[in-house]
Parts: C-alpha cells; sequence; structure tokens
C-alpha cells in the first residue's frame, strides 16, 4: 500500500489514462525486449559471466527504473560501459565479489540523487554532449561489426551477402513503414518479418542467430528461468572485502550515474520535456542494489535501446515496465523463438539506432562554429571510441572546455585609466579577476608612475577565486612600499574582508555591492 501511494504521488498512474500512448508504449516496449535480448547477452560475455545474468539485470533494472527513475520513456539494462570495468573484479576475485560491489554502488547512487548530485551534469557544455553521443553512435555501430565474423574469421562472401542483405532489409522496413502506417512499431515488424523469411523461405539455411551465436561463444543454449534472492557469499573479513569492492563500486557508480544523466539529458532534448535527475540517479541505485541481492550484473540507461524506444513513440513509464515484463516473460518461456531470431535482423535495428543518435549536423558546423568547441567535439568523440570509458569522456570534454573558456576569459580583463583634477589615479577594471587572468591584471597597473593616491573600480568586475584575492594583495603591497596609498571602491563585503593586507580600503559602496562568495573558506574571517 505504501508503494501504492508513493507512485500515486508522483503521478505515476496518470499517464495510463492516455489508451493511445499507452499502446504505443506496450507495443514499443515489445519491441525493446526482443533488442535488450541480444545486447544483454553480448555483454554478459564481456563481463565474463552467465548470459542469464545479463537477462537478469536486463529484467529487473528496466523495470525499477521504469517504476522509481526519473525520465519516462528511458530504457535502462545491462550495459557495456559497466561491462568493461567488470570483467577485472570478476576475474579476479569471481562472480560474488561482483554481486557485494552492485550493492554498495547503488548505495552510492540513491545518496547521489538524495544529495541533489544530479544538478552537475548542468556543468557538461553542449559540445561535450555533441562528441559523448557521437562516440556512443560510434562505438554502437562498431560493435555490430562483430556480428559479420565467427571466430575472429570474416564470414564467407555468400553469408555476408545475405545478411547484408537482411540488415538492407530490416532497415528498409524500419525506416519506411512508418510512412504508411504507425500503428505498429516498424522495428517490431521488421524483427518478426525478417524471422519469419528466414524460417521458411528457402535458401536462408545456415543464417547465424541468437541460438547460433550462443553456441559460438561457449553455450548450449538458453535456459530460461525468473531471478531467485541470493545473498553474496564471500569468506573473507568484511574490512578486506570492502578494500576490493570499494573502489569498483565509485568506478561503476560513477560510469552508470554519467550514461543515465548524459541519456536522459538526450531524451529531454529529444522530446522537448525534462526529466528529474536526482529521481533517476535514487532509480538506478535502488535497480543496481537489487541486482546484487537477486544474482544480476547491475546497468544503467542504454542509449541504444531508449533511442528505438523513442523512435517507436515510446514516451510513458509503461514502455519501459512492459518492455521488462516482456523480457521476462521471452527469457522464461519463450527462449526457444528468441533463439531464432536472426542477427542480421537485430544488427539492422541497431543500425537504424546509428543513424538516428549520430548529430549529422555536427559534420557541417565544425568549420562555423569556434575552434575551441569543434576541438571539444572531436575530442570527446575519440576518448569515448578509443577508451570506451564515458565517464572519462565526459570528464575529459568538462577539463577541456574550463580550460578553453578560462584561456579565452583570461583575455577579457582590461582597464580605463585617468587622472581627474584631484590628482587621483582611477582605474577602472572590467572582466573577472580569476586564476586565469592574474598574469594580465598585474600588467594593468603602473606602481612606479602612477600618483600618490589610486582607486580601483571594480564595478564591471568579479573577484572570482582565492588567485584574485593574492593578486590583489599582492598590488596592495607594491602600493604601499611606493609609499602610494590604494582604494578599492565598489568591492563586495565579503571579499573585502578577505583581503588582509590592505588595511587602507576606503570608499566601499556596500549598497552597490555584489553578493558572491569566494571559494577560499578559510580566508573568510
Amino acid at each position: 500500500m505504501l508503494l501504492l501511494s508513493y507512485l500515486n504521488k508522483k503521478g505515476f498512474f496518470e499517464e495510463f489514462k492516455n489508451k493511445t500512448q499507452l499502446k504505443t508504449d506496450i507495443l514499443s516496449g515489445l519491441t525493446v525486449a526482443l533488442a535488450l535480448i541480444p545486447e544483454a547477452i553480448a555483454f554478459s560475455f564481456v563481463a565474463g559471466v552467465n548470459p542469464m545474468v545479463g537477462l537478469h539485470a536486463a529484467f529487473i533494472v528496466g523495470l525499477l527504473t521504469a517504476i522509481f527513475g526519473g525520465r519516462p520513456g528511458m530504457i535502462s539494462g545491462a550495459t557495456g560501459a559497466l561491462a568493461v570495468v567488470m570483467t577485472s573484479l570478476v576475474l579476479a576475485h569471481g562472480i560474488e565479489y561482483l554481486f557485494a560491489t552492485l550493492i554498495l554502488m547503488g548505495l552510492i547512487q540513491i545518496l547521489f540523487g538524495i544529495f541533489g548530485g544530479a544538478k552537475f551534469v548542468r556543468l557538461i557544455p553542449h559540445p561535450v554532449m555533441l562528441g559523448f553521443v557521437n562516440g556512443l553512435a560510434i562505438i554502437i555501430f562498431l560493435a555490430q561489426i562483430g556480428q559479420f565474423k565467427v571466430g575472429g574469421e570474416w564470414l564467407a562472401q555468400k553469408e555476408l551477402l545475405i545478411m547484408g542483405g537482411l540488415i538492407l532489409l530490416t532497415m528498409g522496413i524500419i525506416y519506411f513503414l512508418p510512412k504508411l502506417t504507425k500503428a505498429i512499431p516498424s522495428g517490431l515488424v521488421a524483427i518478426v518479418f525478417v524471422t519469419l523469411l528466414v524460417l521458411f523461405i528457402p535458401g536462408f539455411e545456415g543464417v547465424r542467430t541468437v541460438s547460433s551465436y550462443l553456441s559460438e561463444n561457449g553455450y548450449t543454449g538458453l535456459i530460461g528461468s525468473f531471478p531467485s534472492f541470493h545473498i553474496p557469499i564471500i569468506d573473507i573479513p568484511l574490512l578486506e572485502m570492502l578494500y576490493i569492492i570499494i573502489p569498483y563500486s565509485f568506478i561503476l557508480a560513477i560510469i552508470g550515474l554519467t550514461e543515465s544523466l548524459m541519456t536522459l539529458t538526450l531524451i529531454d532534448e529529444i522530446t522537448e520535456t525534462r526529466g528529474k535527475g536526482n529521481r533517476e540517479s535514487i532509480g538506478q541505485g535502488i535497480a543496481n542494489t537489487i541486482c546484487g541481492f537477486f544474482g544480476a550484473m547491475g546497468g544503467c540507461a542504454m542509449i541504444g535501446q531508449s533511442m528505438i524506444n523513442i523512435s517507436n513513440g515510446g514516451r510513458g513509464r509503461m514502455s519501459g515496465i512492459s518492455s521488462s515484463i516482456f523480457l521476462i516473460l521471452l527469457i522464461v518461456f519463450a527462449t526457444a523463438y528468441i533463439s531464432m531470431i536472426p542477427l542480421a535482423a537485430l544488427v539492422g535495428l541497431m543500425f537504424i539506432v546509428v543513424i538516428g543518435t549520430f548529430a549529422w549536423p555536427t559534420i557541417k558546423m565544425l568549420n562555423k562554429i569556434p575552434k575551441s568547441d569543434a576541438f571539444v567535439i572531436i575530442a570527446v568523440t575519440t576518448i569515448t571510441v578509443v577508451s570506451g570509458d564515458l565517464a572519462l569522456a565526459v570528464v575529459s570534454g568538462v577539463i577541456i572546455s574550463a580550460l578553453v573558456f578560462a584561456w579565452e576569459k583570461a583575455e577579457c580583463i582590461h582597464v580605463e585609466k585617468f587622472i581627474d583634477s584631484d590628482n587621483i589615479t582611477h582605474y577602472d577594471l572590467d572582466g573577472p579577476v580569476f586564476f586565469g587572468s592574474i598574469t594580465k591584471f598585474k600588467t594593468l597597473f603602473d606602481v612606479k608612475n602612477d600618483t600618490k593616491e589610486i582607486i580601483i573600480d571594480f564595478a564591471d568586475s568579479r573577484v572570482m577565486d582565492h588567485s584574485a584575492i593574492e593578486a590583489i594583495d599582492s598590488l596592495t603591497e607594491k602600493y604601499e612600499k611606493a609609499g602610494k596609498t590604494l582604494h578599492l571602491k565598489h568591492l563586495s563585503p565579503d571579499c573585502r574582508k578577505l583581503i588582509k593586507n590592505a588595511d587602507k580600503i576606503v570608499d566601499i559602496n556596500v549598497i552597490e555591492d555584489p553578493t558572491y562568495f569566494v571559494a577560499d573558506d578559510k580566508l573568510a574571517i
């Protein structure tokens, strides 16, 4: 009852009143469920765990984030970005450590959401977002190339041609069917049609399917089951265990939240709606903690499946809920049918996702936007593709953007100098004073030749950080040593307290002063 009351308070049941959208969400959910299966299986192999561990993760994470998360229409499940990190943990310590890590990872994400950490996504510049999206699109594309190989060798020419033809057929259906009707998701129609074609039309014998994909990777087949409760079994002291899992927990939590919140922002832009980042962080945390107790590999938002859902018209929570329900039903009762799906149909579906995900206008924009922005886009895209670490790519992009911003703003500071009738030298400062601009700031003043009285007016300037305070303090001392008096005008009261050595501050207009804070709190005495 408490759960129902909570969901009702959050407006969970409101979207069910729109029957047309509800139908679209459910049908889109079926398409997404089919697309989730090969991805979950593939990422299980990457992480070094049984495919059912990945499939159960897709079900649990998808269901719980759809219910408790902050972005209706976003699909979550097992992802490659997390699987890559999990590999070393599983190889070194075993799968039980992975489950324990997921429990702690989820708690970290919950705390992140509770304390409002999602707001830091606002610090991510748009060029970083574009680079992130383009990099993800390329990663999704490259991940499909492996389907054209068996045992590291390319398929034979005939097999390649057949697979290529089926991929083009799948893409054609997905692209053109919506022009005729949108009653049924085109992705679902494409998968069913291509599967039936391969099963019943002569000449398609030997086409690779989900079943053959499993066989190639050492599994006899899918054995369907529901997730079962499981407490991680680790036979070492608690502190020893925490020493092992804490670093992995933080890394996985950061990567998962980065990918989820970036995907949330992307869907916000596409749908022109706004998700709730903190709520999504909490939802992701709940899902991963539960995964740790149910023997699943955890996960986060999946940009590919989210784009499939959005392109099929899925907008509500029911699209995520229905995809998870369909997925578990398929896992338990229809593994034989899942095994029949041609890989070509799923590859074609993902190629459409790549086309829809890649921000094609950026190609034309590169020679029209500032070179610094173009560099950030290319750098983030490259780091995303080469490293496969989405968190690293985004953090690198933010750092590069911050450095570029600092460099540009460092050149924006200048002064207007004049001497009034009372023989007082005035410096009207314009531009921010911070670590990037202090070198130029120090060159703006002529201590040797200035008159005995000097006034620096900060009405059009801002003191941004401790480096600026130190620069002003140093300038004050220089004037004092020269036997001259420096006045700082229109400087905020809080900054006035920080400048310990400027004892002769006069003519401060507190009423006009802006209110802002300096980074170094230790000086705020």
